[in-house]
């Protein structure tokens, strides 16, 4: 299977007899959104769906998310439907130009082979029993107003010494440019750069965890700026401090060690590993090196690329082979282009390309009739007959925009994290102080702000106010899933039946959840190497742990059990964590969550899935039943989602009739099953299953 995202549920099936009715066709019409706040759009109709063009410009992800957000998907390549109401909605718009379309063959999501995830540099070792190592750029450098320089380190984790990753000296003043570090009492590496002899505060860090770490300076004369920047995220800057001079030219650039003097006289030396040494003589900004940290290239040329044949290096300098993860790599597939619809032939055929997906384009959302005329519905009783939880949510809010744009079925295109923490937050409270209970409105503004929010690209919550800085993530995750819990209880059964035209079932939840948690694992990670929520319907539970030889693979379990039972747990087996290491991935992350209560949640009259069989000559449909808790985990290698064979033992039910009246699920054995998770689809089972 591919990525590592599994939703685990066994199913317990039973035959009903399914008679349909033709649906019948209905008026095509336009319509104009008039809701406060929400985007003006137009509305095409057949007898089957509905198209919605949003009058806004969005990078393709972007807009997958606010049709997933709607409850509806992009129009779809090559589908004749599609095409025949796109080309209507179209021409009522009167747009021209190319617009977005889902590609069926191009996977929204999925983890790449291990060994397309990294890239192999050659690294120059500089080792712990000589202190003489070091190694030499051979090229001449000009006088530089402005300069750059990007690194990437692996330092010895046992070495407590001050040591100078790189130095330049010329031959009028020794200590033109240095980057140096030193290991501080809490075990991280602190930065201090030096231009033109000044020294600049120890302060920019990073964890002394022997990893591959990024690190780049930046400095210009004109303004006397300079920062270091550590993984793509800026440590430290400063500006004006020093006198407004060049870089003088012709100089020595050494890696490993400072020079006292032009070229020599060395001291603090550096011990571990470097590689992808490179110099620009202009003063780069963070977006362009978080692309570097990405392994992305600039358009910018550098002075000097990073290669071994162009240095001179001491003897006990080896060279050693280093497998850096560069999630570049990952965007290879969108660097070539998602589709697009750029308009109509003359013979009314559909021209389709494609384009950089980070490019901001129109979109059209397609949704059923049936879904599209109950949203209406719900959020026109919304509107004329607020619910006491929308009530005291307004009064919580004091008549925010964004609450009303949210909760009244129109959210806003692009939510900050600022926002969902807020909108999270006092949903919450709403919840916990409305006692009458939640509206069939209620519950699905409450998914839909779920979805919304766990589509929130955690790169809004970098700077400023408005991000992560003033709301943690531990805390994000705990409201989110508070909010969660409360709408899968099993007092809002009949609920989710009342919004079922809509929402198929909780399972959106339980996505929405394993999308929030897995786009946020880095930040949560950062905070703590474990995190537990464990709430009435919900345990969550996400852990990180550093790879070694021997590294023990985790275990997690539902319920709270007896140490000595193993129901509703799932594993992943030691020997695959010893494979991550020997590909190697510095860190694991496994995220885990289990549910208690969907099973009530699903009308046991009708089928979650249908499977059209035949038999003695009748057509008759094979329909399932939720027979289980719900458990499913996701694996995440260096921060991104990697194939992984997992074990877990689940205990289910069997639905056993006992009168014509009466029905009641016994327990039956569990069974252990050995999975190969890759991208949410069951490729293979095996051994088959059998009670353990």
């Amino acid at each position: 299977m591919t990525g590592a995202l599994l939703t685990l549920v066994l199913l317990c099936c039973i035959v009903v007899l399914c008679e349909c009715e033709p649906t019948q066709p209905g008026l095509d019409r336009e319509e104009r959104g008039s809701d406060e706040g929400s985007s003006l759009r137009l509305v095409h109709q057949t007898s089957d769906w509905v198209f919605q063009l949003v009058n806004v410009s969005l990078a393709f992800s972007q807009a997958g998310s606010f049709c997933r957000g709607q409850f509806s998907s992009l129009t779809t390549l090559g589908q004749p439907e599609d095409e025949e109401g796109t080309l209507e909605l179209i021409r009522q718009a009167g747009l021209h130009g190319p617009m977005w379309v889902r590609d069926p063959n191009r996977p929204t999501s999925r983890s790449l082979a291990l060994a397309k995830q990294y890239v192999l540099f050659q690294a120059l070792n500089f080792p712990r029993d000589s202190q003489e190592g070091y190694g030499r750029v051979n090229m001449t450098f000009p006088a530089l107003p402005a300069v750059s320089v990007c690194v990437r380190v692996q330092w010895d984790p046992q070495w407590d010494q001050v040591s100078t990753m790189y130095s330049y000296a010329a031959a009028v003043f020794t200590n033109e440019f240095q980057l140096r570090g030193q290991l501080d009492g809490t075990g991280r590496i602190l930065l201090a750069l030096i231009v033109h002899g000044q020294h600049r505060p120890y302060k920019a860090s990073f964890p002394n965890d022997g990893a591959w770490h990024h690190l780049c300076v930046t400095w210009r004369k004109t303004d006397g700026h300079w920062a270091i920047y550590v993984d793509g995220e800026r440590g430290d800057m400063g500006s004006g401090s020093d006198t407004p001079r060049d870089i003088h030219g012709d100089g020595i650039l050494i890696l490993g060690q400072d020079q006292d003097s032009f070229g020599g006289n060395f001291t603090e030396p550096f011990v571990g590993n470097i590689t992808d040494l490179n110099v620009w003589d202009t003063a780069l900004e963070q977006r362009q090196f978080l692309a570097l940290n990405g392994c992305s290239s600039l358009t910018q040329d550098a002075i000097f690329t990073w290669s071994i044949d162009n240095m001179t290096r001491h003897p006990v300098v080896g060279e050693v082979p280093a497998m850096l993860f560069c999630p570049a790599v990952h965007k290879q597939r969108e660097m070539q282009g998602c589709r697009t619809l750029e308009g109509w032939s003359s013979q009314q055929l559909p021209l389709y390309d494609s384009t950089d997906c980070s490019t901001t384009l129109p979109f059209i959302c397609r949704t059923s009739r049936e879904r599209y005329v109950k949203m209406k519905e719900l959020s026109e009783s919304q509107r004329s007959h607020p619910s006491p939880f929308m009530h005291h949510l307004m009064q919580l809010s004091n008549g925010t925009q964004g609450v009303k744009g949210v909760m009244g079925g129109q959210p806003g295109i692009q939510m900050s994290w600022g926002q969902a923490s807020s909108l999270l937050n006092m949903s919450r409270q709403a919840l916990e102080d409305t006692r009458e209970g939640l509206q069939p409105g209620d519950m699905l503004s409450l998914v839909q702000l779920l979805a919304w929010a766990a589509d929130v690209p955690t790169d809004t919550a970098v700077e400023g106010n408005d991000s992560l800085a003033t709301t943690s993530a531990g805390e994000l995750s705990h409201t989110f899933i508070a909010v969660a819990d409360s709408i899968i209880s099993q007092d809002n059964a009949p609920k989710w039946q009342a919004i079922k035209q809509v929402v198929s079932g909780p399972m959106a939840v339980v996505k929405s959840i394993d999308r929030m948690v897995t786009s946020l694992s880095t930040q949560l990670m950062t905070e703590t190497d474990h995190l537990l929520i464990h709430r009435s319907n919900i345990k969550l539970e996400v852990q990180q742990q550093s790879l070694g030889e021997g590294s023990s693979g985790p275990k997690f379990c539902g319920p709270d059990v007896e140490s000595d039972t193993n129901i509703d747990c799932i594993s992943v087996p030691t020997q695959n964590m010893q494979n991550l290491h020997d590909k190697g991935f510095q860190k694991v992350t496994v995220v885990n969550t289990w549910y208690s209560s969907l099973r009530p949640l699903f009308n046991a009259e009708e089928n979650i899935t249908m499977f059209p069989i035949v038999t003695d000559g009748v057509q008759r449909y094979l329909g399932t039943i939720l027979g289980s808790s719900v458990i499913s985990t996701t694996v995440l290698g260096d921060g991104q989602p990697v194939s992984m064979a997992v074990r877990f033992q689940l205990q289910h039910r069997a639905q056993v009739k006992t009168s014509v009246s009466h029905t009641h699920m016994d327990y039956i054995p569990l069974c252990t099953i050995y999975l190969c998770l890759f991208h949410r689809e069951y490729d293979t089972i095996y051994p088959p299953c059998s009670p353990s």
